[in-house]
């Protein structure tokens, strides 16, 4: 989409998305978008503290992926960072939300600040067309499905969805176990 303002200038919105989904909306301010007003908070804000994850995960029986995932949970991870912000906390993406201990939680808490202060100071001052290029080379396992795990070298592996896949390391995140894989595993019975 291309937009031409009253004074010359203008800018191009692009979807980088597989999705290929894009809204535009024209409000007087941010939470009038709905997709804004719904999203949970930002993990780079100050208030995101140890104490705020827990009271975020206690009473969610969920696995911690997809609670990562949730932008009406937690804003800004995602997919790929939240398969490295579990990597970091060296925890397994299945792992039930609700049971982590107030240990696991300060780790994950850490890890998700420091991943995604990370990506943002790797990101700074790039061109927007830079951005994807600079994410891929900046992520550990995600997308990496067969490489070595840059921490303790053993094969990153993937589990595959209907439409997602995530990629962890079975050393550092599951005790040398691999997740079962739903999509390959019901071909083998």
């Amino acid at each position: 989409m291309r937009v031409h303002l009253d004074d010359g200038s203008g800018f191009d919105l692009t979807e980088a998305g597989s999705k290929k989904g894009l809204a535009v909306y024209v409000v007087r301010a941010p939470a009038e978008v709905p997709g804004i007003a719904t999203l949970g908070p930002d993990p780079l804000d100050e208030g995101f503290t140890a104490e705020a994850l827990r009271g975020i995960i206690r009473g969610r029986r969920t696995q911690i992926k997809g609670l990562l995932r949730d932008q009406r949970i937690i804003a800004g991870i995602g997919n790929a960072y939240s398969d490295e912000v579990l990597h970091a906390a060296r925890m397994s993406p299945f792992k039930i939300a609700d049971t982590l201990t107030d240990d696991e939680i300060a780790g994950l808490h850490e890890a998700i600040v420091t991943t995604l202060r990370d990506a943002v100071a790797r990101s700074t001052g790039l061109a927007a067309q830079d951005l994807k290029g600079e994410k891929k080379t900046g992520l550990r396992v995600h997308g990496r499905t067969g490489e070595k795990c840059p921490v303790c070298g053993d094969t990153i592996r993937e589990v595959s969805f209907a439409d997602s896949s995530l990629q962890y390391c079975p050393t550092c995140q599951t005790g040398g176990k691999p997740l079962a894989d739903r999509r390959l595993s019901r071909l083998l019975k």
